[in-house]
């Protein structure tokens, strides 16, 4: 794996506290994928398919065809159907050129076993969400 990849694990919230041994470990179990300006990457009410961190580009959330929020490099998506098992709650598009590291599902869950800080890094990003919804609400 790159050392790109190790770098752009450093610069997530989610990540950072881990070793460079640990990252390395994360790197390994990652593949980079590349998604044309357009597609599709995750779709809403479908099951877990993996966490993804994008390293370049830009990509778009929605629910219900309303736009949520843009993403960047650094930004994450996937994470929340991994960790309670249910249906994607938004789909995600590649609005430019996109490239992610991605996690498949087996392995985040591996990941979150081994890496309590990244447990941690998880519940207090999740907070943060619910918390600019709930903000947004009133």
């Amino acid at each position: 794996m790159s050392d790109e990849s190790v770098e752009a694990l450093k610069q997530v919230p989610l990540f950072q506290g881990m070793s460079d041994k640990a990252l390395m470990r994360v790197a390994e179990i990652a593949k980079e994928v590349s998604h044309p300006a357009g597609k599709t990457i995750l779709e809403e009410d479908r099951s877990a398919a993996g966490f993804h961190l994008i390293l370049s580009g830009e990509a778009q959330a929605s629910h219900a065809g309303a736009a949520l929020s843009t993403m960047g490099p650094g930004d994450y998506f996937g994470e929340m159907s991994l960790i309670d098992g249910k249906p994607r709650s938004a789909s995600v598009t590649a609005v430019t050129d996109l490239r992610t590291l991605a996690i498949p599902a087996w392995n985040f869950s591996r990941l979150l076993d081994d890496n309590p800080e990244v447990v941690r890094a998880l519940l207090v990003a999740l907070s943060e969400r619910i918390r600019d919804l709930a903000d947004h609400r009133h």
